[in-house]
């Protein structure tokens, strides 16, 4: 990238959603490009503020020269490493909070091009910090294509490549992390094939055309092909069941380009359902399929209770999430390469359509699911939160059916889930896999707290207090 010195007048840097990010005032220097993927830059800049114990100001800083990004990330010593951190703390946070999308942009943004001096010049490589996260520390920045540096650019897309699909993201997203054609050095405009616009909320090197990827998207897939293999392989062995409906599902994704993560789903439920996994349901119910279809959202009786494409999830928003999320990459990965016409605004309406389906799926869900489960001679198991119960002054946990689960409220909801396990396996004489099913969402109940934890633990067995 063409970087040379710039003077910072920053004023409300609020978070990368706000286009009026900053003001500069340039002095001479050569044209800027890191707005490119602006489109990037927003999603990890989003996921940064989660967290930002450096307090660094925006992920824009990391894509400038040194001492550009100084005004921006005081607290960070080496800036060579500065894009790297904050690809690594976006990726910490996103994981922490179940967004694939988040963790695919972070994974990305780390392999994008910085700012160097002149045209033909490569950026300096972090040496001296290492990423907490293996999908991070794998990866570098993309280099100048006019630098001799930048042969290693095909290999930086494939390792990107390979980094998504092990997430469960799509693969292809590697190749938006590519830059310009190369720049002619000595080049008196400092212009090259560049643009910088930070109102393009796609990112002008997509909008304008001018992404120029060193790998293409046959080199991705030989590339993922292993990948994608060990992550079904991985799924099957956790016992992520994935019913016979996924594999339709995974052949509309690989053909719109949501492609292996949708296949590692297919291949996992093979695996389960040969092995003869218990029956599950599917509660992603959404149809919409600009760019393929939503991967399916599969519950089991594991300690995690929802899976999609073999990561799996305590709760089934977040699982929902997930495989809207994958849907709206492969859709807006299809529309950024010109295979789906009318742009990728219409992804994100889709994902919304996506994301509000779940509650009518949850509700097919839980009746799908309480009657695949034997209760035995016991009514419903349900667990509910509120202040009053026993005469008490705070909210706490107790039975919605005292007359089969009579026991006292408690302040932690491991008592009372503890308890209504214990009670349908001895007195109710519930089958063995309702019984597994109820321990499974007691320890699911135990991640949350409040309502949110009794939420969790009616959730996984498909009823309601």
């Amino acid at each position: 990238m063409k970087y040379e010195t710039a003077m910072f007048a920053l004023a409300g840097i609020a978070s990368a959603r706000d286009v009026s990010i900053y003001s500069m005032r340039m002095a001479k220097r050569e044209v800027p490009q890191e707005h490119s993927h602006e489109a990037v830059l927003r999603i990890v800049n989003t996921n940064l503020q989660l967290n930002n114990p450096l307090k660094i100001q925006d992920t824009v800083f990391a894509l400038l020269g040194d001492k550009a990004a100084a005004a921006g990330a005081p607290n960070v010593k080496d800036l060579a490493c500065l894009q790297q951190i904050v690809a690594d703390q976006a990726f910490t946070n996103a994981k922490a909070a179940g967004d694939l999308e988040g963790q695919a942009n972070a994974i990305i943004f780390r392999a994008l091009e910085r700012n160097t001096g002149s045209v033909g010049l490569a950026s300096a490589l972090c040496t001296s910090v290492v990423a907490v996260n293996p999908e991070i520390a794998v990866i570098t920045q993309h280099q100048d294509p006019a630098s001799p540096e930048a042969a290693g650019n095909k290999d930086i897309e494939l390792n990107v490549a390979k980094q998504l699909a092990a997430i469960g993201a799509d693969p292809l997203l590697a190749l938006q992390s590519g830059t310009f054609a190369p720049g002619k050095i000595g080049d008196p405009t400092g212009a090259g094939n560049t643009c910088d616009v930070a109102t393009d909320a796609v990112g002008c090197i997509i909008s304008q055309n001018l992404l120029t990827p060193a790998a293409t998207e046959a080199e991705i897939k030989a590339a993922v092909a292993d990948v994608a293999a060990g992550g079904a392989a991985a799924g099957a062995a956790a016992g992520a069941a994935v019913a016979a409906a996924p594999a339709a599902n995974a052949s509309a994704a690989v053909g719109a380009g949501a492609g292996a993560a949708a296949s590692a789903g297919a291949a996992a439920g093979a695996a389960n359902a040969a092995a003869g996994a218990s029956a599950t349901v599917n509660v992603q119910a959404f149809t919409g399929t600009l760019g393929g279809a939503a991967p399916p959202v599969v519950s089991s009786n594991s300690e995690r209770a929802f899976a999609v494409n073999g990561a799996t999830f305590l709760k089934e928003a977040a699982a929902i999430q997930r495989s809207c999320a994958i849907q709206k990459n492969a859709c807006a990965n299809a529309a950024n390469s010109g295979q789906l016409a009318g742009g990728a605004g219409q992804c994100d309406t889709q994902e919304k359509a996506c994301l509000a389906a779940s509650g009518a799926a949850a509700r097919r869900f839980k009746k799908a699911r309480r009657a695949a489960l034997d209760f035995g001679s016991c009514g419903s198991p349900a667990i509910k939160f509120a202040v009053g119960l026993d005469g008490r002054k705070e909210a706490s946990f107790q039975s919605a059916n005292l007359k089969d689960f009579n026991h006292g409220s408690a302040l932690n909801i491991k008592v009372i889930a503890d308890f209504t396990c214990n009670k349908l396996q001895s007195t109710c004489k519930a089958s063995a896999a309702t019984v597994a099913a109820c321990q499974s969402a007691a320890t699911a109940a135990e991640a949350d707290k409040a309502q949110a934890a009794a939420d969790a633990f009616n959730s996984a067995l498909g009823v309601s207090a």
